[in-house]
């Protein structure tokens, strides 16, 4: 059923864009305008022409976007705009409901971001692996997963502790075959290109859901050692923050060991829930766990940290959000505004509806952006795409707000 969406040779191609999707969606130029570039360019891609309609890549579209940034108006925003040097910003979107659409939120979100014109580097971690499926990813086993990072985290706190040991004249921490191998463990081994030029992918797979059981068994052996870093840890010690424009993470529906790294490395988390009291209800819990576990990590950290005249460590984001998925407007309005009311300014405006787009790109294990627009009515195409562009529109306000803050301050300081 996943490879309906597939080539022939058994992976997924990026569709072509046409050239009113290339004006209308990717870049603000008028398409009289954008054709005379052409003609005025012969160098630049010239995109395929068929039925006297012509489309692009969206490798093409990028080389376009660069061409436009350095030759066009200054008044237009051709390429995203990042802070020079700033470092990527890390998004989780989490909940504990299952189907709550955090897969599908998290997917459109890099898509979006990708059409946008970021690098963008994709993390499952839920061992269901459905954002592995939607982004053609293969995995075969726990060592094509984030597994073999968390277990070099861990191997390099031990080998730490050991040099401790040592000179104390004290016996080792013992290191199996695993950690051995994991403590040289390149992470570009797990990062895996996609049919999206700029979306990359660290996949999952069934034996991910081992991690849960082999993390705590880590802590036991050594309770120094900060589980709840090792994420955040490769993401910043690996170079990837530096190769990427934003990181989205892909948590479980579960607040196990997984989703708390996620929770720790993210810069900015987000919470979708559907307009239903249980969801409701289970999000309100899944905040209050969510402030108990971390409460509680501060809590016996600190207290070993001010012993050893350490700093404190606290726990931050840039911005948290919670936002209404699967909406329907004539059932679950009154709801939705209780719900709104409720999280007030943690709540985003906007509310994702459910829409036929989204179902039928869904029977294909795609996300609405790769689906062709001829093959759908006009009106039901463009309500979709509206849906998930006004939520990258303010998914984007928070990202570029974020960025501009950590400006500001090290402009400051």
């Amino acid at each position: 059923m996943a490879r309906r969406g597939y080539a022939p040779d058994g992976r997924k191609r990026l569709r072509r864009f046409s050239l009113w999707e290339v004006t209308r969606y990717l870049i603000p130029v008028a398409p009289a305008h954008l054709r005379r570039v052409l003609n005025a360019n012969p160098d630049l891609p010239q995109g395929q022409a068929s039925g006297g309609n012509r489309s692009f890549t969206l490798e093409e579209v990028l080389s376009l976007r660069k061409h436009l940034a350095a030759e066009g108006s200054a008044a237009k925003e051709y390429r995203p705009w990042k802070p020079e040097g700033a470092e990527a910003k890390v998004v989780a979107v989490a909940n504990f409901k299952g189907g709550s659409g955090k897969t599908t939120t998290c997917a459109h979100l890099a898509m979006s971001a990708a059409l946008d014109g970021y690098r963008v580097l994709v993390i499952d971690l839920d061992s269901q692996a459905s954002m592995t499926s939607i982004l053609g990813g293969t995995v075969e086993d726990e060592w094509g997963t984030v597994f073999p990072l968390i277990a070099k985290d861990y191997a390099r706190t031990a080998e730490a502790e050991n040099a401790l040991r040592h000179a104390r004249g004290a016996s080792p921490l013992p290191l199996d075959e695993t950690l051995q191998e994991a403590a040289g463990f390149d992470p570009k081994r797990v990062v895996q290109r996609t049919h999206w030029p700029n979306i990359d992918l660290i996949g999952a797979q069934l034996n991910l859901y081992w991690a849960e059981f082999q993390i705590p068994v880590w802590r036991m052996q050594l309770p120094g050692w900060p589980l709840w870093e090792a994420v955040g840890n490769f993401l910043s010690d690996e170079g990837l923050l530096a190769d990427y424009d934003i990181v989205f993470l892909d948590t479980p529906p579960a607040l196990g060991y997984l989703t708390i790294n996620s929770l720790a490395a993210a810069d900015i988390l987000l919470v979708p829930l559907g307009a239903s009291f249980l969801e409701f209800d289970s999000t309100g819990r899944f905040f209050d766990m969510l402030y108990a576990t971390f409460a509680s990590i501060e809590e016996g950290e600190n207290a070993r940290l001010r012993a050893a005249g350490l700093p404190p460590i606290k726990f931050e984001w840039d911005a948290v959000r919670a936002l209404v998925t699967r909406f329907d407007a004539a059932q679950q309005t009154d709801l939705a505004n209780v719900i709104q009311a409720y999280f007030g300014d943690f709540m985003n405006a906007f509310r994702q509806e459910q829409t036929a787009l989204v179902g039928q790109a869904g029977e294909q294990v795609s996300g609405i952006y790769e689906a062709d627009p001829r093959d759908f009515n006009r009106d039901t195409y463009l309500r979709g795409r509206e849906i998930f562009d006004r939520t990258y529109a303010e998914f984007k306000e928070i990202l570029l707000g974020t960025w501009w803050r950590d400006a500001q301050m090290e402009g400051g300081a």
